[in-house]
Formats: structure tokens, C-alpha cells, sequence
């Protein structure tokens, strides 16, 4: 069964890319706009990783990784910020919100599903 990625990504161009480049790596890939999505999703379909975009609307990504580390439901997913914001500071941030992983944009189409296999491991 092929491990599931859930992509929180309110800019469709971007969302289509992550999903793209996962998708050929043999990933189920889901995605939701906003943060409250994101928390309804997770608990519904308990994906394998999230890659969580910290911008946006309403609740940040920061917030809602935050918010999932609360649920005993899904406060053992991995979570990786892919994140715009690309400062000294912003990966530390991201940690500290709970993230497992950084990646800034625009992401780096090798490097992504190398992080992804070492949080999760290959998909079948």
C-alpha cells in the first residue's frame, strides 16, 4: 500500500509541483488549502507525513503544526515546513513549532523526496 502525504498549500501552482514530484515517487498525495482542513484531514485520513506551508490564510502553519502536537491523534506525524521564508531564524522556528524537517521555496525537486524516504521511508 503506498504511504499517503498530506500537502497544506494554499498556492495551487505550488501544491501541484509538491504533488508532482511525490506522485512519481509513488506517494498518495492529498491536498488542503487552509489550517482547519488540515487538522479535519489529518485526523480523517491519517497520512504517513505532512509537508506544511507556514503562510496561510487564517491559522499560520506554525499554529496548526502546533495544534496537531496537542492531538493525540496526530502528534507523532512527521511534519516538514516548506516555507517561502528562508532567514537565519525561520528553520529554527519551524522546529520549535514542532516541524521534523525544513525545506524553503522554491524546493528543491531532489532534495525533497530524500527527506520525505528518511522521515517515512520509500513508498511500495
Amino acid at each position: 500500500m503506498a504511504k499517503s502525504i498530506l500537502i497544506v498549500e494554499d498556492n495551487q501552482t505550488n501544491a501541484q509541483l509538491l504533488k508532482d514530484v511525490l506522485v512519481i515517487k509513488g506517494y498518495e498525495v492529498f491536498i488542503v488549502t487552509n489550517g482547519d482542513d488540515a487538522l479535519a484531514s489529518m485526523e480523517a485520513s491519517k497520512p504517513d507525513l505532512v509537508l506544511m506551508d507556514v503562510q496561510l490564510p487564517g491559522m499560520d502553519g506554525y499554529e496548526v503544526t502546533r495544534k496537531m502536537r496537542e492531538n493525540p491523534q496526530t502528534k507523532e506525524l512527521p511534519v516538514i515546513a516548506v516555507t517561502a521564508y528562508a532567514l537565519k531564524g525561520d528553520k529554527k522556528k519551524a522546529m520549535d513549532a514542532g516541524c521534523d524537517g525544513y525545506m524553503s521555496k522554491p524546493i528543491n525537486t531532489r532534495e525533497l523526496p530524500k527527506m520525505v524516504e528518511n522521515l517515512i521511508g520509500k513508498s511500495e
